[in-house]
C-alpha cells in the first residue's frame, strides 16, 4: 500500500510547541496549499491542510518559522477519531516525516523579496532568451497568490 503526500504551502498561523504527557514535542499547524485554478471570478482559491510534526522537527519549526513561512512537507495521511461532547469527532492530517523550509530566514513575506538584476557576461550579451527567463520569474512571486 501506498500512504505518501508531497505539499507545499505557507503556514497560516506561527507554530506552537507542546508537548504529550511523556515529554515528546509536537506542532499542528494549517498549510494553505493554492490550488492550480481560479474559481468563476477569476479568484485563486487554497486548501487548509491539517499537519503535525514530532520531536526535533517540531523544535525547528516553532523555533525558526513564523506565519506566511512557505514549506515543503513530505508525510503520510493518517485518520482517527475521538469522542467529544457533540458525538464523535474525526480528524485527517498529514503526519510530516520531513518538513523543508523553502525561504530564507530573512524572507518573512514574498512581496518582501527582491530579484536581483540579472549580471551578463559578454557571451550573453546577444542571448534574448535570458531576458525571457527573467520575466517570467519575477511573475511567480505575485502577492495576489497569497491565500491570507
Amino acid at each position: 500500500m501506498i500512504n505518501k503526500v508531497i505539499l507545499v504551502g505557507r503556514i497560516t498561523k506561527d507554530p506552537e510547541l507542546k508537548s504529550t504527557q511523556s515529554n515528546i514535542n509536537f506542532v499542528n499547524f494549517t498549510l494553505a496549499v493554492n490550488r492550480q485554478f481560479t474559481d468563476q471570478s477569476g479568484e485563486r482559491q487554497a486548501d487548509f491542510i491539517q499537519c503535525i510534526v514530532w520531536r526535533r522537527q517540531a523544535d525547528n519549526l516553532a523555533r525558526f518559522i513564523k506565519k506566511g513561512a512557505l514549506l515543503g512537507v513530505e508525510g503520510r495521511i493518517q485518520t482517527r477519531t475521538y469522542e467529544a461532547d457533540n458525538g464523535t469527532r474525526y480528524i485527517t492530517e498529514v503526519v510530516c516525516d520531513s518538513v523543508q523550509f523553502l525561504e530564507n530566514k530573512g524572507d518573512s513575506s514574498p512581496s518582501d523579496y527582491v530579484q536581483p538584476e540579472p549580471t551578463y557576461t559578454d557571451n550573453d550579451a546577444n542571448n534574448q532568451d535570458s531576458d525571457e527567463f527573467y520575466e517570467t520569474s519575477k511573475q511567480l512571486a505575485a502577492e495576489e497568490d497569497l491565500p491570507f
